[in-house]
């Protein structure tokens, strides 16, 4: 069995010598190679940067509703105009945080438009896969955005029972305050009225409009809040469909990302034994 020969120093001389006779010195020569091992960061596109700007501001805004948590929710922390202020400012960063995923749908819509060439058929065919990444990365945002404001949707509910609860008892007071007075009444003016010329009291007839005010409204909540929690289970169940959604799209960019890096690769090998055949 021969023995197999350790051609890397010819490889390197044949390189070297290749490189010389093509105008390279060794100074340009020695950078080319220190290229080869340790690479350049990659300078981030305006894309890039919006994107990660965006990312920042929704783990901001998860964070601000993780400080303000308790003092949303719990009655006995804050008032009334606290919690207005808290749910302003949750709705300005929400508003915020959309405005610039518009602005990234856009940017690639309008990146789009421009690699297409005439009759809408496409020009050039390697911005494809960068496309389709970067719609990868805006549905990622999009997803993440919309769990944040499930969350705090989740919280304003919470508070709308708490409003309806309090809301119940003062009226069944209010209820039966009118009810005593309505009996108090009646039997004063009983006593003033003859038994012939008694007629019906509209104060009862007024009570019982208000009843069936109070009972309506009750209704009305009642579907309402049914309604609230049908739309809320509808939510998750597109937030579980978007996060699936985006966890295939965040796969394929990596192996977008992979096949680049093995190209690349290829691409290096390819020079290097390009150089040895014309040594």
């Amino acid at each position: 069995m021969s023995r197999v020969r350790d051609r890397t120093e010819d490889l390197k001389d044949a390189v070297r010598q290749t490189a010389l006779s093509l105008g390279y010195n060794e100074s340009k020569l020695a950078a080319i190679l220190a290229s080869f091992i340790i690479h350049k960061p990659r300078q981030r596109s305006a894309f890039t940067k919006a994107a990660l700007k965006t990312l920042e501001s929704i783990e901001a805004l998860e964070q601000f509703m993780l400080k303000h948590r308790k003092d949303y929710v719990d009655l006995h922390r804050t008032t009334e105009q606290e919690r207005d202020s808290i749910e302003h400012e949750v709705s300005t960063f929400i508003k915020a945080c959309q405005e610039q995923i518009d602005i990234l749908k856009n940017s690639i819509n309008n990146e789009e438009a421009n690699s297409k060439g005439w009759l809408g058929v496409r020009a050039d065919n390697t911005n494809a896969d960068t496309i389709a990444h970067k719609h990868g990365v805006v549905l990622i945002l999009s997803e993440r955005l919309h769990s944040v404001t499930t969350q705090f949707d989740q919280l304003r509910a919470i508070r709308f029972q708490d409003a309806i609860n309090r809301a119940m008892p003062r009226r069944k007071l209010h209820r039966n305050a009118n009810s005593n007075s309505v009996d108090t009444s009646k039997s004063n003016t009983s006593e003033l009225k003859e038994p012939d010329e008694f007629q019906p009291d509209r104060l009862r007839v007024q009570q019982q409009l208000l009843d069936d005010e109070t009972r309506a409204l009750q209704v009305e909540l009642t579907g309402l809040l049914d309604a609230v929690q049908e739309t809320e289970t509808k939510m998750v169940e597109m937030s579980a469909l978007n996060h699936l959604m985006s966890t295939h799209v965040l796969q394929q960019s990596q192996q977008i990302e992979l096949l680049y890096d093995q190209s690349c690769s290829a691409l290096w090998v390819k020079a290097a034994g390009l150089f040895d055949l014309l040594a």
